[in-house]
């Protein structure tokens, strides 16, 4: 093979995450001569897809990186070795290392996605397998699930109460009376119509979600539960504007039955969102591409590189390229630079950049012994069998387990806790086998990862099952994420002013909400317009050709 530094490259792209992956596909199916390099021994970045012993490797490296990795506080807890099971059935037991596919991006995609018509029009869809997503369900505590007053019985034996997706769920909801209803119907009519929003917003988009359910809609307290839970708000009730809820529940109710009866989301097989980068990276490779892995840039601390970022990649204005210093010491030269914050030769954290906004988010993946059947209703007669369902504990249902909690506050002002359980049909466990995953978004702390595993505790509980379920294996991580400052000027997302130099873009995070975000996509195709300078071109629409299911060579 020729060596990389021979080349002078159109575009070096660092990482291969869902969006560099994208965006590498789209420009080499353009014509550019495209570089593709990650530091890992595998694709998909922040949104790669682990084996058990690929996921102890991880997270033993998870803290290594400091300011160069998002993740933190990695710890992983084998079940099954501490207290061995000795029944005969294999689902009760861990399986080999590969038989497992951990996703440490777990999102769903809604079928109003602008992710997938691109991949129907760059073929890609081809290569992949979505499945439905069913029910969402929602845990309420006991005084709320048999209508008793607080303090009535044990409120921490509650249970699960599957959230009514639209006008017949709701009618046949016998705990729901008949004016609450009509406001119930009011909402959703208002909700399907983008038309009525813009007025609504204008009054109420800076005022509290709930605010605007009782003072405009007379909805009570215990129906805004289940509508606050669709908006996936990494927020408390309180903290959660109207112009976040409402555009998200649209979404979800318009998404409903566009693919199919009785859901309105779907999730790649073998591996999320990591499945879809690994499929764009092979046809990015076909396109004519090249892939090296175990190959980042070299750290912006290196003796070498004068320990400043800004010498990490030198620019010459005379040529308009850039020269970089890959892991290894090979130095190569490209006209665009293009990667995140984690990829970049970048000091992160001394130089975060005034248009970003740091937070963490709590993140677990659990798996358990038993098909958790119960959580995998058929959505709709006619509907394909869901294979992922969505769990959702609303602000004040959890607590932490300290001691020094002050009565009555416990959990009260916590956001929600969010967990997508996977069925083995996704391939991403053995038959007869589930993987929870959990997160929630309020600041990482000694408690934190608690409440994830008491989280995962009651929906095991909550489920029927002979033999009952049981946690074989789980690993817990803190997630660092930026997100830009600005919502809507994509071009201005991806500058990247830290090298003074133009032609370095930055992709900004894909946030790690319960559901992919359109934004990801929207900042792809403005970094793709900025690179090939020309509006006219069409993005991500390819003509057939022969190979696109070909491996490529993973160097």
């Amino acid at each position: 093979m020729e060596s990389l530094s021979d080349t002078v490259w159109d575009v070096v792209l660092a990482g291969t995450g869902l969006a560099q992956s994208l965006l590498a596909l789209s420009l080499s199916r353009s014509g550019k001569k495209v570089l593709h390099v990650d530091k890992n021994e595998y694709y998909g970045g922040l949104e790669a897809a682990l084996s058990l012993q690929e996921a102890e490797i991880w997270a033993e490296a998870a803290d290594e990186g400091a300011g160069s990795s998002p993740y933190r506080h990695a710890t992983i807890k084998n079940l099954e070795r501490e207290a061995p099971v000795q029944e005969a059935d294999g689902a009760l037991k861990l399986g080999f290392s590969r038989a497992y596919s951990l996703s440490l991006s777990p999102q769903l995609i809604y079928t109003r996605s602008n992710l997938l018509p691109v991949l129907v029009s760059s073929k890609v869809y081809r290569q992949l397998e979505f499945l439905a997503v069913g029910s969402w369900w929602i845990y309420e505590n006991k005084d709320v699930t048999e209508g008793g007053q607080d303090g009535e019985g044990d409120a921490r034996q509650g249970g699960l109460r599957r959230i009514p997706g639209g006008r017949e769920d709701v009618f046949a909801d016998k705990s729901i009376d008949l004016r609450s209803t009509r406001s119930l119907m009011r909402f959703l009519k208002l909700a399907a119509d983008p038309e009525t929003h813009m007025s609504i917003l204008e009054e109420w988009g800076n005022r509290a979600f709930p605010d605007f359910l009782e003072s405009r809609l007379s909805i009570p307290p215990r129906l805004q539960a289940p509508l606050l839970a669709l908006t996936s708000s990494p927020h408390p009730p309180t903290e959660t504007l109207t112009s976040y809820a409402l555009p998200r529940i649209h979404r979800h109710l318009t998404s409903i039955g566009m693919f199919g009866p009785g859901f309105g989301a779907v999730v790649p097989k073998w591996g999320g969102l990591a499945e879809i980068a690994q499929v764009a990276c092979r046809a990015g490779a076909v396109g004519g591409g090249v892939y090296v892995l175990k190959r980042g840039f070299e750290s912006a601390e290196m003796p070498d590189l004068q320990a400043s970022g800004r010498n990490s990649v030198r620019f010459d204005k005379d040529t308009g390229l850039s020269t970089l210093c890959l892991q290894g010491g090979e130095q190569i030269r490209s006209h665009w630079v293009v990667g995140s914050i984690w990829d970049l030769p970048l000091q992160i954290d001394q130089n975060p950049g005034d248009r970003m906004q740091t937070n963490y988010v709590a993140r677990s993946i659990t798996i358990v012994s038993g098909s958790l059947a119960q959580l995998f209703p058929s959505p709709a007669e006619g509907a394909p069998p869901p294979a992922g369902a969505v769990v959702v504990y609303p602000t004040g249902t959890l607590e932490p387990q300290s001691t020094d909690q002050t009565p009555g506050s416990s959990g009260l002002g916590l956001p929600p806790v969010y967990l997508i359980i996977h069925s083995s049909d996704t391939g991403e466990c053995p038959a007869g086998q589930c993987v929870i995953y959990a997160c929630s978004f309020h600041p990482t702390n000694a408690d934190s990862h608690q409440i994830l595993q008491v989280a995962v505790a009651k929906l095991v509980a909550s489920v029927r099952e002979d033999p009952p379920a049981t946690v074989l294996w789980c690993m817990h991580y803190d997630q660092r994420y930026n997100l830009p400052a600005t919502t809507e000027d994509y071009e201005a997302n991806i500058r990247c002013d830290h090298f003074m130099n133009d032609h370095v873009l930055q992709l900004p995070d894909v946030v790690p909400g319960m559901a992919l975000e359109d934004d990801v996509l929207k900042h792809v195709r403005a970094a793709y317009r900025r690179i090939v300078g020309d509006d006219d071109v069409a993005f991500m629409l390819f003509d057939d050709r022969e190979g696109t299911g070909d491996d490529i060579d993973e160097n």
